[in-house]
């Protein structure tokens, strides 16, 4: 359950800047707080220089340029008069790009639609950088339709799925191959239902083999999914259904098969993995370089096992090498990187209490920590054998903000701490192939991202490459408080926690408080990153309202294994007592807050824990704005759910007394609920049911439904202002704002 944040921050110290309005129609409909285009930027093969997306100063469209690391020189390598297909004036917009193992061809993403949350559908153009020549891919197939396109190993030709079957088209001649035939509604060749892509990250759905003459793919079976229907009542004179198969808690799930087939096409053969494929999921699978073997990721349903297979593609044989398990749930991580000629693989794991990466064994027999300490390996960054080195993102002493660390992947030692001690805040990496150089991002919360060149591992500065200098200085001349940074000391635990105060603070008077909360563990809230919504928040502050928000237990932070899996099985539950505890230790400690005027809000996950916390602590919260929630945790896909609470059949009064509708006899605040008839992930549903319980016991409260929005709430016109002004008058009405 993915959650909503929103836009950002700030001033800069020792310079003055006349203060300039703020305004929701800036923030949320006119772009005026939008961060300059960077990148995407791709690594040359060589490691010496960088390719980029930018603007044409002669055509009005986009060109590929590269940069050399050393000495910053550009130069076209794709010019905008290159990308203007035969018959039109314009160039190809650009939306994304790939380049060929050996960077002599371009593969070109354009004219994208969203499947569900993501632009993944679209159309697909080749240029090649020897001929010059910029041909469209797949004319045999219906326009606008073509997903995951990818070379061949050896850049010939080009994969790519089109309505649910594979197909492969060689460059030179222009034929096209269909390798998949069975693909329609109810099965899904070389990509994923709905369930797969939102909570395991899955949407390319086939792999090259290592010599190009094998495709290996998976196959969803829908037929026993049952179908939710969204309705379309606003774009013809008759109401359209939209059905999609998804999953809900405790009901079958898709039946999903990895199976080979020739490059050429001709019969699949299918791998035959132990388990109920509709009780199972297969979460990952790649080739292992150099070899006609596949590495499968094999999650039980409970997701707290990862059987991990190696499968021969010629003998369609099985080997089972690794199983790992925990108590709770698990998470499937995109770090492996095989070593020393396919013998050893790095594997991510919490067993020893932190998440740490590890070397393993082809089969699986022997294991060896590689990183170490009493710290969360946040996010890998980079894995050189040929250096010797993993480089990776972690925090130790400060859960906020983060930092590129390094260790040996042969030696044991401490971690070396990469990140200058001075670039306090969040740091991310694109490393180079040889790792002598990075694509640096530095960000805070009064800082926007710069995005900057460095050597490695001596991090020296070699050229600033975007510093989002306009936006900065229009955030500055905004004269806002800065966000404070605090800790709550609850007494089982000290929770991270950050407060916006209002623009003209008096300590002397009491002011509404609003609490912004999530609570669930696909995110946190408090973090010291330029972060989307800070403006909002920015913006509640300066109406007069102290503004906080809190990391309860469970959240996804770097603070180890326990700390996360606190949570399994009582969502909902453990997530509202911390709130709560917080919420009275915050009125206890500042003496400028108005306990009779205190209000919590927050969206999907945290749409849920505000209707939690006003059901059940009516006492605290005189207020909340509760969107796109789960009312009912059975109402849910089964596949995040399940995670995270278990089997229902299991755990059933840990889902019924989690759930807020279970406690909306408790209501005896100001409550609005908004919701989008369109959202594909928290049905309207969830806002529907919530809705008549509140009308069986006669409990009075607000309500907003924006017809045909998702669960962003932010599709077709004004969308996004007008809903921003709805909760701003919300809060108005139900929290008078100001300091008396």
């Amino acid at each position: 359950m993915r959650y909503i944040l929103f836009v950002f921050l700030f001033a800069f110290a020792g310079e003055v800047y006349s203060q300039s309005a703020l305004t929701l129609p800036d923030i949320f409909k006119n772009g005026v707080y939008s961060q300059n285009r960077f990148g995407p930027i791709r690594w040359m093969k060589d490691g010496q220089g960088y390719s980029s997306i930018e603007k044409s100063d002669r055509l009005s469209g986009d060109e590929i340029v590269r940069y050399d690391a050393l000495s910053g020189e550009r130069s076209i390598l794709i010019s905008a008069d290159e990308l203007v297909p035969s018959g039109q004036s314009d160039p190809l917009p650009i939306a994304d790009y790939h380049w060929s193992e050996d960077n002599s061809k371009l593969l070109i993403f354009t004219n994208t639609r969203k499947v569900w949350r993501y632009h993944t559908r679209g159309d697909y153009w080749v240029l090649d950088l020897e001929t010059r020549k910029l041909s469209q891919l797949g004319k045999e197939v219906p326009a606008s339709t073509l997903m995951f396109a990818k070379f061949s190993p050896d850049g010939s030709r080009v994969g790519y799925v089109s309505q649910n079957n594979i197909f492969i088209e060689t460059l030179a001649s222009g034929e096209i191959k269909q390798i998949t035939k069975d693909g329609g509604e109810d099965t899904i060749n070389g990509t994923f239902d709905w369930v797969y892509e939102e909570e395991l990250n899955c949407r390319d759905g086939f792999r090259w083999s290592p010599d190009g003459k094998n495709i290996a793919y998976w196959q969803s079976d829908t037929r026993e999914v049952g179908t939710f229907y969204l309705i379309n009542n606003i774009d013809s004179i008759y109401s359209q259904p939209i059905p999609m198969p998804y999953p809900k808690v405790g009901h079958t799930l898709s039946a999903v098969k990895i199976g080979v087939v020739s490059s050429e096409g001709g019969e699949t053969n299918w791998f035959d993995i132990p388990g109920d494929p509709r009780n199972n999921y297969l979460a990952r699978m790649d080739f292992i370089p150099n070899s006609n073997e596949v590495m499968i990721q094999q999650l039980n349903r409970r997701q707290n096992t990862n059987t991990v297979w190696t499968g021969d593609i010629q003998t369609m044989e099985l080997s089972k090498i690794l199983e790992e398990k925990d108590e709770a749930f698990l998470d499937v991580y995109d770090n492996i990187r095989w070593l020393d000629n396919e013998k050893y693989f790095t594997w991510t794991s919490e067993r020893d209490g932190w998440l740490h990466l590890y070397k393993v064994s082809r089969d699986g027999q022997s294991t060896e920590l590689i990183t170490k300490g009493e710290f969360d390996v946040e996010r890998i960054s980079h894995i050189d054998p040929a250096v010797g080195y993993v480089y990776y993102i972690a925090s130790p002493d400060n859960f906020t903000q983060r930092y590129l660390y390094r260790s040996s992947l042969n030696q044991t030692g401490e971690a070396e701490r990469i990140s200058p001690m001075e670039l306090s805040g969040q740091n991310s990496y694109q490393i180079s192939t040889d790792s002598k150089f990075a694509i640096h991002t530095f960000q805070n919360t009064t800082t926007p991202p710069i995005y900057s060149l460095v050597s490695l591992p001596d991090h020296q500065t070699i050229r600033v490459l975007e510093e989002n200098q306009e936006l900065a200085s229009k955030y500055a001349s905004l004269g806002l408080n800065p966000k404070e940074f605090i800790k709550v000391d609850i007494g089982e635990v000290v929770l991270d926690a950050w407060m916006i105060k209002p623009q003209d603070f008096d300590p002397g008077k009491k002011y509404p408080l609003l609490f912004f909360v999530y609570g669930e563990p696909a995110a946190s809230t408090v973090q010291d990153a330029w972060m989307d919504g800070d403006l909002w928040h920015h913006y509640m502050a300066r109406e007069g309202y102290v503004v906080i928000s809190i990391d309860n237990r469970g959240t996804k932070t770097p603070r180890g294994r326990d700390w996360r899996k606190s949570i399994y099985g009582q969502i909902g539950i453990l997530a509202s007592y911390d709130q709560m505890n917080a919420a009275k230790q915050i009125l206890k400690t500042y003496d400028f807050i108005d306990p009779e005027r205190v209000g919590s809000w927050g969206w999907s996950g945290g749409g849920q824990m505000t209707l939690n916390l006003m059901f059940r602590f009516p006492e605290i919260y005189k207020a909340g704005l509760a969107l796109a929630f789960v009312s009912d945790q059975r109402l849910y896909d089964a596949t995040y759910q399940e995670r995270y609470m278990g089997l229902l059949e299991e755990n059933e009064e840990g889902y019924i007394e989690g759930s807020p509708i279970t406690h909306a006899e408790g209501l005896q605040g100001e409550l609005m609920i908004i919701h989008g008839t369109a959202d594909d992930n928290v049905h309207y549903q969830s806002f529907e049911m919530l809705v008549d319980k509140l009308i069986k016991h006669n409990k009075q409260f607000s309500m907003m439904s924006y017809p045909m929005r998702a669960h962003g709430i932010n599709e077709r016109e004004n969308t996004s202002l007008h809903l921003r002004e709805t909760m701003k008058n919300f809060w108005r009405r139900s929290l008078p704002a100001g300091g008396r």
